[in-house]
């Protein structure tokens, strides 16, 4: 029995996401898909303490010209925690290139928020076979451009955290004024305080060992980076490291902060869809 037997799919008109959840050799994962069924992939990973829903918004802008595939990383969303508590990254690739194969995708272009960047890497590290160009929004290239909290955000005594609480720890990854959606809140409650831990320090660890664009150097594959110009964990002004990529592609967004795929999904799935083949005339020129 195939995949797509286990699992039926979607007759490419958004509205009718198909959301499953696989069980794998080491815990479900969900996967959201929507789109045509024959167009050609977007594999979309969001960032640490936050789910496949915060693609929501950008969705629908996206898979009337592309299959649209999320995924939920381990502890995050709907997918169950790893056994043994394996957050690195490469852990995290593997994961992910595991569920492809089971849903039978063979290439995809895949796009990071935040540190889902890091994913998508980790999964092109591991099989350029599959990636076939990436795009990261948000993502930052090495430590020094990270904007350190004043305070760490939550305490293990603390957990489960308040609406209140989270939206203060949350209130930094978006720009001044906007207010987080209450089922990112809810999903984020849902986690462990170690699945939130886990995965942060999985992220400093692979930045520790080597900056992103010197990863990507590496790769050769295509690279589009989109950064919001108001970003408060990463300074902005980092983007312009992904330049020393041969080829990459950086624009900035004015006006929007840490997550444009929330705040401005026109403009994002404007640069994402050009940058991927479907020219929009709503695109803005990178800067």
């Amino acid at each position: 029995m195939t995949p797509s037997d286990e699992h039926p799919q979607v007759d490419g008109t958004f509205g009718a996401t198909d959301e499953t959840v696989l069980p794998m050799e080491h815990g479900d994962v969900r996967v959201l898909r929507d789109g045509p069924l024959d167009a050609p992939v977007l594999l979309l990973v969001h960032g640490s303490a936050a789910s496949s829903r915060s693609w929501d918004a950008l969705t629908p802008l996206l898979c009337t010209h592309r299959r649209v595939i999320r995924v939920d990383l381990p502890g995050h969303g709907g997918s169950a925690e790893p056994p043994g508590g394996d957050y690195t990254l490469p852990e995290q690739g593997r994961r992910i290139g595991a569920v492809l194969d089971r849903l039978g995708v063979e290439h995809v272009v895949a796009v990071g928020h935040s540190s889902g960047g890091y994913a998508v890497t980790a999964l092109a590290e591991q099989r350029p076979d599959l990636v076939t160009a990436l795009v990261l929004i948000n993502t930052g290239p090495g430590l020094d451009a990270f904007i350190a909290p004043e305070r760490p955000p939550f305490s293990p005594e603390q957990w489960p955290p308040t609406d209140e609480q989270i939206r203060v720890f949350a209130r930094t990854g978006f720009r001044e004024g906007f207010r987080v959606p209450q089922e990112l809140v809810d999903e984020l409650r849902g986690m462990s305080f170690h699945a939130v831990a886990a995965t942060m320090q999985a992220a400093t660890d692979y930045l520790r060992l080597q900056p992103l664009p010197d990863r990507l150097t590496a790769l050769g594959r295509p690279l589009h980076v989109i950064f919001g110009e108001l970003d408060r964990r990463w300074r902005p002004s980092s983007a312009a490291d992904y330049r020393v990529v041969p080829g990459a592609r950086v624009d900035f967004l004015p006006g929007a902060g840490h997550t444009p795929i929330l705040e401005e999904p026109q403009r994002t799935a404007a640069l994402l869809l050009a940058s991927t083949g479907t020219p929009t005339a709503e695109a803005p020129q990178a800067t």
